[in-house]
């Protein structure tokens, strides 16, 4: 199944918007009054010379300190290379300075696994001259350290974590530092499991690696180890729910169209036609021409 990474990334940064900011971009966390946040409706912009359309990820209405005027923060989630994502980080600026009427500032999170020299900035110039050098803030993940944040009690540098600079051979410590940065956090259930969901989409240990993490939480120190033991089985035991939720709501609705095509059947046997019954029970015509084509089997 495809992973919905703005989705997955818009929730992260609204829950933790200013942990976000602190993490990537102390200067600016500095200025910004986090006490006004207001994070507005998604804004949808039609390239029309590609015949594409582009919803921005993430826009947080809010002020610098001490002062009365708004500002916009704009964040971006691109999640796979694309050589025209500066001029795109243009385009949405342009568009939404010229909507608001405010002061925008726009970030870049480039979340794909390659390691690339990213360009930061849109620039327009001749022989003669430059006409335009406009320049957004950024952070690489795949180019961060991953140990270098372990030792943060920050919950965006936690989740995040699963997209930093780690090798294979590195993925069980990985997740068992992630544990340890969640029990440390102690944060409420639900927030906790934005964390643990985020990870785990990008960070999926095999059975064998889990046998390993879980041997190696044994080693922990008591307190340490009991708390972190108790999250992983915790998790585990949610997951197990879930499933069997979605596997009772898989059979209700194989269930439901079961009932519908044994209607369907009856309906044949009645005479009514294959429009008429597709109306009545929602099942495609097709296969209730072949139902009426295989004697109503």
């Amino acid at each position: 199944m495809a992973i919905d990474h703005d989705r997955l990334f818009k929730e992260l940064l609204q829950t933790f918007f200013e942990e976000f900011v602190l993490l990537f971009f102390p200067d600016m966390h500095e200025h910004i009054d986090f006490n006004h946040l207001s994070f507005l409706s998604e804004e949808l912009f039609t390239d029309v010379t590609a015949g594409e359309k582009y919803r921005v990820d993430l826009l947080v209405e809010t002020k610098f300190k001490g002062k009365d005027g708004l500002i916009i923060v704009h964040v971006e989630n691109q999640a796979y290379v694309q050589s025209s994502f500066p001029e795109r980080m243009f385009l949405y600026f342009s568009r939404l300075f010229e909507k608001y009427r405010t002061p925008i500032i726009p970030i870049a999170v480039f979340s794909y696994d390659a390691i690339r020299d990213e360009p930061s900035s849109f620039t327009l110039s001749f022989p003669f001259g430059d006409v335009l050098d406009f320049r957004f803030f950024h952070v690489e993940l795949r180019k961060q350290n991953w140990r270098q944040f372990i030792r943060t009690d920050n919950p965006v540098a936690a989740a995040l974590l699963s997209k930093m600079g780690y090798t294979e051979s590195e993925r069980v410590e990985l997740k068992k530092q992630f544990l340890r940065m969640l029990v440390r956090l102690e944060l409420d259930e639900a927030r906790q499991r934005l964390l643990m969901g985020f990870f785990e989409t990008y960070v999926k240990l095999s059975d064998e690696e889990e046998q390993q993490l879980r041997s190696e939480v044994k080693q922990m120190e008591t307190k340490e180890k009991e708390r972190v033991l108790e999250l992983i089985i915790s998790y585990e035991q949610k997951g197990k729910i879930q499933g069997r939720k979605e596997g009772r709501e898989e059979g209700r609705k194989e269930g439901a169209e079961q009932e519908k095509r044994h209607i369907a059947k009856r309906m044949l046997m009645k005479g009514f036609d294959a429009q008429t019954i597709h109306e009545l029970t929602g099942l495609p015509v097709t296969e209730i021409e072949e139902m009426k084509q295989s004697g109503f089997k």
